[in-house]
Protein backbone atom coordinates (compact mmCIF):
# COMPACT_ATOMS: atom_id res chain seq x y z
CA UNK A 1 0.00 0.00 0.00
CA UNK A 2 1.08 3.52 -1.11
CA UNK A 3 1.83 6.11 1.48
CA UNK A 4 0.13 9.47 1.15
CA UNK A 5 2.23 12.04 2.99
CA UNK A 6 2.11 15.82 3.93
CA UNK A 7 4.85 18.61 2.57
CA UNK A 8 6.06 21.02 5.11
CA UNK A 9 7.67 24.25 3.34
CA UNK A 10 10.06 25.69 5.57
CA UNK A 11 10.71 28.52 2.92
CA UNK A 12 7.19 29.44 3.59
CA UNK A 13 5.82 28.84 7.37
CA UNK A 14 7.25 29.28 10.45
CA UNK A 15 8.73 26.03 12.29
CA UNK A 16 5.88 26.54 14.54
CA UNK A 17 2.85 26.71 12.33
CA UNK A 18 4.51 23.78 10.36
CA UNK A 19 4.47 21.77 13.79
CA UNK A 20 0.64 22.38 13.90
CA UNK A 21 0.23 21.55 9.97
CA UNK A 22 1.93 18.57 10.42
CA UNK A 23 0.07 17.45 13.57
CA UNK A 24 -2.96 17.91 11.82
CA UNK A 25 -1.94 16.54 8.31
CA UNK A 26 -1.67 13.02 10.45
CA UNK A 27 -5.63 13.54 12.01
CA UNK A 28 -6.83 14.25 8.97
CA UNK A 29 -5.12 10.96 7.23
CA UNK A 30 -1.68 11.60 6.43
CA UNK A 31 0.59 8.89 6.81
CA UNK A 32 4.07 10.28 6.42
CA UNK A 33 5.78 13.94 5.70
CA UNK A 34 8.68 15.38 4.16
CA UNK A 35 10.09 18.68 4.98
CA UNK A 36 12.59 20.82 2.86
CA UNK A 37 16.13 22.22 3.61
CA UNK A 38 16.95 25.26 3.12
CA UNK A 39 19.03 27.90 4.32
CA UNK A 40 16.79 31.12 2.03
CA UNK A 41 13.20 31.21 0.91
CA UNK A 42 12.80 31.12 -2.63
CA UNK A 43 11.41 34.19 -2.72
CA UNK A 44 10.76 37.28 -0.22
CA UNK A 45 7.43 36.54 -1.18
CA UNK A 46 7.68 33.03 0.64
CA UNK A 47 9.84 34.61 3.70
CA UNK A 48 10.48 32.11 6.29
CA UNK A 49 13.97 29.26 6.46
CA UNK A 50 13.73 27.94 9.63
CA UNK A 51 16.33 25.19 10.26
CA UNK A 52 15.04 21.70 9.35
CA UNK A 53 17.03 19.89 11.98
CA UNK A 54 15.61 20.79 15.04
CA UNK A 55 11.77 20.91 13.54
CA UNK A 56 12.53 17.55 12.79
CA UNK A 57 13.19 16.37 16.45
CA UNK A 58 9.92 18.71 17.25
CA UNK A 59 7.99 16.96 14.76
CA UNK A 60 9.11 13.06 15.50
CA UNK A 61 8.38 13.46 19.12
CA UNK A 62 4.92 15.26 18.43
CA UNK A 63 3.40 13.04 16.14
CA UNK A 64 3.67 9.03 14.60
CA UNK A 65 4.84 10.11 11.30
CA UNK A 66 8.33 9.40 9.48
CA UNK A 67 9.88 12.46 8.19
CA UNK A 68 12.33 12.65 5.33
CA UNK A 69 14.87 15.45 4.82
CA UNK A 70 15.88 16.77 1.60
CA UNK A 71 19.20 17.55 1.92
CA UNK A 72 22.53 18.59 0.45
CA UNK A 73 26.00 17.38 2.14
CA UNK A 74 29.51 18.11 1.31
CA UNK A 75 29.50 22.12 1.29
CA UNK A 76 26.84 24.03 4.01
CA UNK A 77 27.06 20.55 5.87
CA UNK A 78 29.89 18.21 6.47
CA UNK A 79 28.83 14.91 5.69
CA UNK A 80 30.29 13.26 9.48
CA UNK A 81 27.68 16.05 10.74
CA UNK A 82 24.62 15.43 8.58
CA UNK A 83 25.23 11.47 9.34
CA UNK A 84 25.50 12.37 13.38
CA UNK A 85 22.46 14.29 13.19
CA UNK A 86 20.51 11.56 11.46
CA UNK A 87 21.97 9.19 13.13
CA UNK A 88 20.74 11.03 16.78
CA UNK A 89 17.08 10.87 15.08
CA UNK A 90 16.99 7.54 14.46
CA UNK A 91 18.38 6.23 17.95
CA UNK A 92 15.64 8.12 19.39
CA UNK A 93 12.58 7.48 17.11
CA UNK A 94 13.63 4.32 15.08
CA UNK A 95 13.41 3.89 11.47
CA UNK A 96 11.17 7.25 11.07
CA UNK A 97 13.91 9.85 9.90
CA UNK A 98 15.46 9.26 6.74
CA UNK A 99 17.08 11.41 4.39
CA UNK A 100 17.28 12.41 0.49
CA UNK A 101 20.69 13.18 -0.17
CA UNK A 102 20.80 15.91 -3.23
CA UNK A 103 23.83 17.95 -4.99
CA UNK A 104 21.79 21.02 -3.49
CA UNK A 105 21.18 24.77 -4.72
CA UNK A 106 23.32 27.63 -5.04
CA UNK A 107 20.54 29.76 -3.26
CA UNK A 108 21.68 27.76 -0.04
CA UNK A 109 25.41 26.98 -0.45
CA UNK A 110 26.84 30.27 -1.56
CA UNK A 111 26.63 31.16 2.22
CA UNK A 112 29.96 29.55 2.50
CA UNK A 113 31.63 31.94 0.49
CA UNK A 114 33.38 28.79 -1.35
CA UNK A 115 32.36 28.77 -5.02
CA UNK A 116 29.70 27.01 -6.94
CA UNK A 117 31.37 23.83 -8.33
CA UNK A 118 30.59 22.46 -11.65
CA UNK A 119 27.28 19.40 -11.90
CA UNK A 120 29.86 16.71 -12.07
CA UNK A 121 32.37 17.78 -9.38
CA UNK A 122 28.56 18.42 -7.24
CA UNK A 123 27.60 14.67 -8.28
CA UNK A 124 31.04 13.05 -7.38
CA UNK A 125 31.39 15.23 -4.06
CA UNK A 126 27.84 13.92 -3.34
CA UNK A 127 28.54 10.51 -3.46
CA UNK A 128 31.77 11.09 -1.45
CA UNK A 129 29.82 12.34 1.10
CA UNK A 130 27.02 9.10 0.90
CA UNK A 131 29.62 6.74 1.28
CA UNK A 132 31.62 8.83 4.35
CA UNK A 133 28.10 8.94 6.21
CA UNK A 134 27.81 5.19 5.44
CA UNK A 135 31.00 3.83 6.88
CA UNK A 136 30.14 6.22 10.04
CA UNK A 137 26.53 4.66 10.51
CA UNK A 138 28.45 1.15 10.28
CA UNK A 139 30.80 2.45 13.05
CA UNK A 140 33.73 2.52 11.40
CA UNK A 141 36.52 5.07 12.14
CA UNK A 142 36.70 7.63 9.16
CA UNK A 143 39.32 9.59 7.40
CA UNK A 144 38.90 10.74 3.95
CA UNK A 145 40.82 13.43 2.11
CA UNK A 146 39.31 14.41 -1.28
CA UNK A 147 36.90 17.02 -2.31
CA UNK A 148 35.67 16.87 1.44
CA UNK A 149 37.80 16.10 3.96
CA UNK A 150 37.47 13.44 7.13
CA UNK A 151 39.91 12.97 9.71
CA UNK A 152 39.26 10.16 12.50
CA UNK A 153 35.87 10.50 12.83
CA UNK A 154 33.47 8.39 14.99
CA UNK A 155 29.84 7.66 15.15
CA UNK A 156 29.74 6.82 18.88
CA UNK A 157 25.62 7.40 18.76
CA UNK A 158 24.15 5.48 16.14
CA UNK A 159 21.08 3.93 15.08
CA UNK A 160 19.97 0.14 15.71
CA UNK A 161 19.65 -0.15 11.39
CA UNK A 162 21.51 1.38 8.32
CA UNK A 163 19.28 5.17 8.02
CA UNK A 164 17.63 5.69 4.45
CA UNK A 165 19.37 7.36 2.32
CA UNK A 166 17.60 8.17 -0.91
CA UNK A 167 19.08 10.00 -3.90
CA UNK A 168 17.14 13.28 -5.56
CA UNK A 169 16.78 12.92 -9.29
CA UNK A 170 15.13 15.24 -11.62
CA UNK A 171 16.95 14.24 -14.75
CA UNK A 172 16.80 10.65 -16.45
CA UNK A 173 20.68 10.89 -16.45
CA UNK A 174 21.13 11.44 -12.69
CA UNK A 175 18.44 9.17 -11.83
CA UNK A 176 20.24 6.44 -13.59
CA UNK A 177 23.23 7.47 -11.88
CA UNK A 178 21.06 7.41 -8.64
CA UNK A 179 20.41 3.61 -9.22
CA UNK A 180 23.43 2.53 -8.83
CA UNK A 181 24.20 3.96 -5.10
CA UNK A 182 21.12 4.90 -3.58
CA UNK A 183 18.67 2.86 -0.93
CA UNK A 184 16.07 4.38 -3.36
CA UNK A 185 14.90 7.55 -5.18
CA UNK A 186 12.88 10.95 -4.95
CA UNK A 187 11.96 13.41 -7.71
CA UNK A 188 9.56 15.86 -8.40
CA UNK A 189 6.29 15.61 -10.08
CA UNK A 190 5.31 16.15 -14.05
CA UNK A 191 3.50 15.18 -16.74
CA UNK A 192 2.91 11.38 -17.25
CA UNK A 193 5.70 10.33 -19.73
CA UNK A 194 8.25 12.53 -18.59
CA UNK A 195 7.84 11.30 -14.68
CA UNK A 196 8.12 7.56 -16.82
CA UNK A 197 11.72 8.88 -18.27
CA UNK A 198 13.12 9.28 -14.82
CA UNK A 199 11.22 6.22 -13.67
CA UNK A 200 12.46 3.84 -16.16
CA UNK A 201 16.13 5.67 -15.95
CA UNK A 202 16.44 4.83 -12.25
CA UNK A 203 15.41 1.11 -12.40
CA UNK A 204 17.81 0.72 -15.61
CA UNK A 205 20.61 2.20 -13.38
CA UNK A 206 20.57 -0.19 -10.43
CA UNK A 207 17.05 0.76 -8.72
CA UNK A 208 14.83 -2.19 -9.80
CA UNK A 209 13.11 -3.18 -6.43
CA UNK A 210 13.93 0.23 -4.33
CA UNK A 211 11.24 2.28 -3.01
CA UNK A 212 10.01 5.60 -4.92
CA UNK A 213 9.05 8.29 -3.83
CA UNK A 214 7.28 11.64 -5.85
CA UNK A 215 7.13 15.60 -4.55
CA UNK A 216 3.66 16.75 -5.76
CA UNK A 217 3.30 20.38 -6.35
CA UNK A 218 -0.13 21.46 -6.63
CA UNK A 219 -2.27 24.04 -5.43
CA UNK A 220 -5.50 23.13 -4.52
CA UNK A 221 -8.40 26.29 -3.27
CA UNK A 222 -12.06 26.32 -2.94
CA UNK A 223 -12.35 27.74 -6.49
CA UNK A 224 -9.30 27.75 -10.04
CA UNK A 225 -8.75 30.87 -9.21
CA UNK A 226 -7.77 31.16 -5.87
CA UNK A 227 -5.74 28.66 -6.80
CA UNK A 228 -3.51 30.13 -9.45
CA UNK A 229 -3.37 32.97 -7.40
CA UNK A 230 -2.04 31.59 -4.46
CA UNK A 231 0.38 29.64 -7.11
CA UNK A 232 1.35 32.40 -8.90
CA UNK A 233 2.39 34.25 -5.52
CA UNK A 234 4.16 31.69 -3.53
CA UNK A 235 5.73 29.23 -6.64
CA UNK A 236 5.92 31.24 -10.22
CA UNK A 237 9.70 31.25 -9.46
CA UNK A 238 9.79 27.53 -8.76
CA UNK A 239 8.66 26.65 -12.51
CA UNK A 240 12.16 26.20 -14.35
CA UNK A 241 14.02 23.91 -15.07
CA UNK A 242 16.36 22.57 -12.73
CA UNK A 243 19.83 23.64 -14.13
CA UNK A 244 18.47 27.15 -13.68
CA UNK A 245 17.36 26.66 -10.42
CA UNK A 246 20.38 25.04 -9.19
CA UNK A 247 22.86 28.12 -10.07
CA UNK A 248 20.88 31.62 -8.64
CA UNK A 249 22.27 32.45 -5.79
CA UNK A 250 19.92 34.98 -4.09
CA UNK A 251 16.09 35.28 -3.08
CA UNK A 252 16.63 38.42 -5.12
CA UNK A 253 17.57 36.60 -8.12
CA UNK A 254 14.55 33.90 -8.12
CA UNK A 255 11.57 36.97 -8.04
CA UNK A 256 12.86 38.61 -11.23
CA UNK A 257 13.25 35.37 -13.01
CA UNK A 258 9.21 34.85 -11.96
CA UNK A 259 8.56 38.48 -12.99
CA UNK A 260 8.18 37.33 -16.44
CA UNK A 261 6.11 34.20 -15.49
CA UNK A 262 2.34 34.47 -16.62
CA UNK A 263 -0.39 32.02 -15.13
CA UNK A 264 -0.56 29.91 -17.50
CA UNK A 265 3.06 28.77 -17.76
CA UNK A 266 2.26 27.37 -14.52
CA UNK A 267 0.41 24.17 -15.98
CA UNK A 268 2.62 21.66 -16.26
CA UNK A 269 5.16 22.09 -13.61
CA UNK A 270 2.06 22.21 -11.18
CA UNK A 271 -0.92 21.09 -10.84
CA UNK A 272 -3.58 23.92 -10.19
CA UNK A 273 -7.23 22.96 -9.82
CA UNK A 274 -10.25 23.71 -7.20
CA UNK A 275 -11.36 19.79 -8.24
CA UNK A 276 -10.75 16.83 -5.70
CA UNK A 277 -11.37 14.53 -8.19
CA UNK A 278 -9.01 16.02 -10.95
CA UNK A 279 -6.45 15.88 -8.08
CA UNK A 280 -7.15 12.33 -7.62
CA UNK A 281 -6.65 11.22 -11.24
CA UNK A 282 -3.56 12.92 -11.73
CA UNK A 283 -2.24 11.30 -7.74
CA UNK A 284 -3.47 7.74 -9.27
CA UNK A 285 -1.46 8.21 -12.63
CA UNK A 286 1.73 8.69 -10.44
CA UNK A 287 0.70 5.38 -8.17
CA UNK A 288 0.31 3.40 -11.48
CA UNK A 289 4.18 4.33 -12.07
CA UNK A 290 4.95 2.80 -9.17
CA UNK A 291 5.58 5.05 -7.12
CA UNK A 292 5.81 3.78 -3.09
CA UNK A 293 5.07 7.61 -1.27
CA UNK A 294 3.31 10.36 -2.94
CA UNK A 295 4.55 13.94 -0.72
CA UNK A 296 1.80 16.38 -1.47
CA UNK A 297 3.15 20.10 -1.42
CA UNK A 298 0.18 22.51 -1.60
CA UNK A 299 2.34 25.42 -2.91
CA UNK A 300 -0.29 28.06 -1.89
CA UNK A 301 -0.92 29.41 1.60
CA UNK A 302 -4.30 28.35 2.38
CA UNK A 303 -2.57 24.76 4.12
CA UNK A 304 -5.68 24.33 6.68
CA UNK A 305 -8.36 23.89 3.59
CA UNK A 306 -5.57 21.55 1.90
CA UNK A 307 -5.54 19.28 4.90
CA UNK A 308 -9.21 19.14 5.18
CA UNK A 309 -10.35 18.47 1.91
CA UNK A 310 -7.48 15.92 0.69
CA UNK A 311 -7.86 14.30 4.47
CA UNK A 312 -11.59 14.28 3.79
CA UNK A 313 -11.96 13.14 0.10
CA UNK A 314 -8.23 12.67 -1.67
CA UNK A 315 -6.79 10.49 0.36
CA UNK A 316 -9.45 7.75 0.88
CA UNK A 317 -10.14 7.66 -2.56
CA UNK A 318 -6.21 7.24 -3.24
CA UNK A 319 -6.05 4.35 -0.08
CA UNK A 320 -9.08 2.49 -1.08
Amino acid sequence: MSLIGFHASHEQFTPSELLRLSQKAEAAGFQAALNSDHFHPWTEAQGQSGFAWAFMGAALATTGLSFGSVTAPGQRYHPAIVAQALATLNEMFPGRAWMALGSGQYLNEAITGTGWPAKDLRNARLKECVDIMRALFRGETVTHRGLVTVEEAKLYTRPRDMPLLVGAAVTPRTAEWVGSWADGLITTARPTEELRKVVDAFREGGGEGKPMFLKVQLSYASDDELAREGACNQWAANIFSNSVLTDLRTPAQFAEAASVVQPHDLDGPLRVSSSLQQHVDWLGEDLRLGFDRLYLHNVNRDQDGFLEAFGAKVIPALTR
